[in-house]
């Protein structure tokens, strides 16, 4: 959630971009490498933001990455390939209705010691 007040909120007094974008940043990533574990590097490495009406009041996101992607992501990381894959989400009022649309790319790659180990 992000509260819009006089820390988040922009000139105009709705929610500013960078704060919206901010609480986005680290979700898709973090859920990327705690199922992935430990033999993965795992970085957030962009972000774009669609903003579709002014974000007043609370907003929210939510953020889903099921296993069977996760699987994907790791047996294209074999061997020590880069994986680039871009996830997405929605801000939304308290109303429900959308406010922006965000993607953000996770970069994921094998870690050598454990492309080493299996050659």
């Amino acid at each position: 959630e992000l509260h819009v007040n006089v820390f988040t909120r922009n000139y105009v007094k709705t929610a500013f971009g960078g704060s919206m974008q901010a609480m986005t940043d680290p979700y898709f990533f973090m859920l990327v490498m705690h199922q992935l574990g430990r033999d993965y590097v795992v970085w957030d490495t962009r972000g774009e933001i669609e903003f579709l009406k002014p974000g007043r009041g609370v907003l929210t996101a939510q953020f889903d990455v099921p296993a069977h992607r996760v699987d994907d992501i790791r047996a294209r990381a074999e061997g020590g390939a880069k994986v680039l894959e871009w996830f997405e989400t929605e801000i939304t009022d308290r109303s429900g209705d959308v406010v922006a649309r965000v993607r953000r790319e996770v970069y994921v790659r094998e870690k050598k010691r454990v492309t080493a180990a299996r050659v």
